[in-house]
């Protein structure tokens, strides 16, 4: 299955008597660049994403490419929302390929698609060797996700795909690290240009924004009250910080929702 099916599994095998083995087979692309590799496993819970959970790692993944065939074009999609990911936080260059290749992707080459996990996989498994337990570096694999959980969390999960929230939040961390100075307009542009060819939203319906802000302050990245984002100080180069103005941040927020 996905990620859903993959960290519930993961999450038993971790559980039941104090942890036994299991082994990944993710089936959709979300699941084959991102949830499946690195040992974390987790559910939901209604005060946020993946709040129950513990670190297990598989004994092997299979990723069977044969299997993309079977996902309908909106899961693809959100899958894709991961790969773009790791070329916005840490590779330039695999951003370029992406924008030279995108439509073939969303349009299911078995080639470029391979080439698309063989990346990703290679970027988080470097990270993931570096800090398992998500104690600094590893926190950077969550570009777009905090502001991604809010969106999953208020219109429940399920309504919108995991990629369809992240793309969107990624689209939110490009947008407040244009305003505090870091990005450029066209480094934004070019962001939003990247997720809108892979079919995916750039923005959210509209949220209120203290509820908004109230399940952002339960993201695991909250140390000692304080929210710390995965932010950009250029395309490729992502960063952890807590130093922002909340403000700007709120900016960014609204700007990226359709009014009602």
């Amino acid at each position: 299955g996905g990620g859903v099916i993959g960290d519930m599994a993961g999450f038993a095998a971790a559980s039941f008597q104090r942890g036994v083995y299991f082994i990944q087979v993710p089936t959709t692309l979300l699941s084959q660049v991102d949830s499946s590799v690195g040992g974390k496993t987790g559910i939901n819970h209604p005060l946020g994403k993946n709040m129950i959970g513990a670190f297990k790692q598989p004994q092997v993944v299979l990723a069977d490419m044969a299997q993309l065939k079977t996902l309908p074009p909106r899961e693809l999609s959100a899958g894709l929302a991961e790969v773009i990911k790791y070329a916005l936080l840490g590779d330039v260059e695999f951003l370029t390929w992406l924008e030279q290749h995108i439509d073939a992707l969303v349009a299911g080459d078995e080639t470029l698609l391979a080439e698309a996990v063989y990346r990703s996989c290679a970027h988080k498994a470097r990270i993931v060797a570096n800090d398992e337990k998500e104690q600094g570096e590893r926190a950077l694999l969550n570009l777009g996700h905090t502001f991604g959980h809010a969106i999953e969390s208020y219109l429940g999960y399920g309504v919108w795909l995991h990629g369809e929230a992240v793309a969107t939040g990624m689209v939110m961390a490009a947008d407040l690290s244009c305003r505090l100075g870091w990005l450029s307009e066209a480094d934004v542009a070019r962001t939003k240009n990247i997720i809108q060819r892979a079919k995916l939203p750039i923005k959210c319906p509209e949220i209120p924004l203290d509820e908004f802000l109230s399940f952002m302050s339960h993201d695991k990245k909250v140390l000692n009250g304080q929210l710390r984002l995965v932010l950009m100080r250029q395309l490729g180069q992502a960063i952890i910080t807590k130093d922002f103005d909340v403000e700007l941040m709120q900016q960014a927020i609204l700007a990226n929702q359709e009014k009602a």
